[in-house]
């Protein structure tokens, strides 16, 4: 079903809303009340998804001109100050929803808590039995960090395999998103280290302490949510959803606004098309590039050409303490602005790939036991302390 011809009023506060994505849940409103919904009670069953962009008063005239609008396509009948759903209106929102089966919508909640959070997260075309996650808080919270990275899983939505691709991720970004090679779902980091990086992610980075917290904070995180519940969750996932277009334009919201010959009044009403149902319609914002990032290749000149002003040893077997790299690599390439934890992991992968060589402290010395501390990196079954350097 096409359903392009949907014209939507838009509303002229500032930070207007994305018209198309809030008349879709209008219809859906409407569709999940068999006997129709009076326009105060729609009204204030949507308010808390729009209110922080509209005041009641703006809310009510939005939502006006959206039935109104509605009506005029067909998918809504207006009786006094009672609407209802048309049945074009009802399959237009099965569709919207991208729900698989057609026919009578669910309750109300039912719909509000699942299939909308679902499609509001892109996430409508998972299996239920994944989908079953949004009704609990520990679910939800994983669902969105799922959906907000774009990551794809086979079998269970775990926090553990969540933290391991984030740590991917992360790692990804260290290097200015510039590795050629894949990296896998598990970087072969232990799970301290993993989630250390998965942290840098972040608005906060720091050490969440358990894969729990530290997807409780992602999830937040991506939608913006004050706090970790299921209910201030659901909420941001609605808000984001609606207002994320226009935090997809900074181009355009940067750019000198052009004259006009409309009228206020013409731009008011323009016609905005609701979105496919099979599209899209939110990504939450994901970590930027860094663009001053090096690349594998820039990063491992920069780390042998420290270790070779710290190295220590005999022709043959010369090598520099981690920590002392690490110093002088922060000062150097301040511009990189990395972390201890990612420049860790970087040089993880630097060694599993060949570009350098890690080695452990075979005996180690009670007189450089801080350095042996902070130097010491895990991976897998073994702890590294010092970075070869090749004579």
């Amino acid at each position: 079903m096409n359903l392009a011809a949907l014209k939507l009023a838009r509303t002229t506060q500032p930070g207007a809303v994305a018209a198309a994505r809030l008349s879709g849940i209008v219809l859906v409103r409407l569709g999940a009340a068999p006997d129709g919904r009076d326009h105060a009670d729609l009204a204030r069953d949507l308010l808390p998804i729009i209110s922080h962009k509209l005041s009641p008063d703006d809310w009510r005239k939005v939502l006006s001109g959206i039935v109104a609008s509605l009506a005029a396509s067909g998918y809504v009948g207006t009786s006094g100050n009672t609407s209802r759903a048309t049945g074009t209106g009802k399959a237009a929102a099965v569709e919207f929803l991208g729900l698989r089966k057609s026919g009578a919508l669910p309750a109300w909640p039912d719909i509000r808590d699942g299939a909308l959070i679902a499609r509001a997260l892109g996430l409508e075309k998972e299996p239920a039995s994944r989908l079953k996650g949004l009704a609990k808080l520990d679910g939800l919270r994983c669902l969105i960090v799922l959906g907000t990275y774009g990551l794809k899983f086979r079998g269970p939505v775990s926090a553990s395999r969540l933290r391991s691709a984030l740590a991917v991720i992360a790692l990804e970004r260290a290097f200015g998103n510039q590795i050629k090679h894949g990296l896998g779902e598990k970087p072969g980091l232990s799970p301290k280290s993993g989630r250390l990086l998965a942290g840098q992610l972040a608005s906060k980075p720091r050490d969440f302490g358990t894969d729990g917290r530290l997807i409780a904070a992602l999830a937040a995180d991506a939608v913006e949510a004050p706090r970790s519940d299921i209910g201030t969750l659901r909420l941001g996932v609605l808000r984001r959803f609606i207002t994320n277009a226009e935090a997809k334009q900074p181009a355009a919201s940067a750019a000198p606004k052009a004259r006009s010959s409309r009228s206020h009044k013409a731009r008011a009403n323009e016609a905005a098309p609701l979105p496919q149902p099979n599209a899209t319609l939110v990504q939450v914002a994901q970590p930027a590039a860094i663009s001053d990032r090096p690349d594998p290749a820039q990063f491992t000149r920069a780390v042998l050409a420290a270790a070779r002003t710290k190295a220590e040893g005999w022709p043959g077997n010369r090598k520099a303490y981690v920590s002392h790299v690490w110093h002088t690599v922060r000062d150097e390439q301040s511009q990189w602005a990395l972390t201890e934890i990612e420049f860790k992991c970087m040089l993880t992968e630097a060694h599993r790939t060949g570009l350098l060589t890690l080695v452990t402290a075979d005996l180690k010395n009670p007189r450089a036991l801080k350095e042996l501390q902070e130097s010491a990196i895990s991976y897998k079954n073994t702890i590294w302390h010092f970075i070869r350097v090749e004579d």
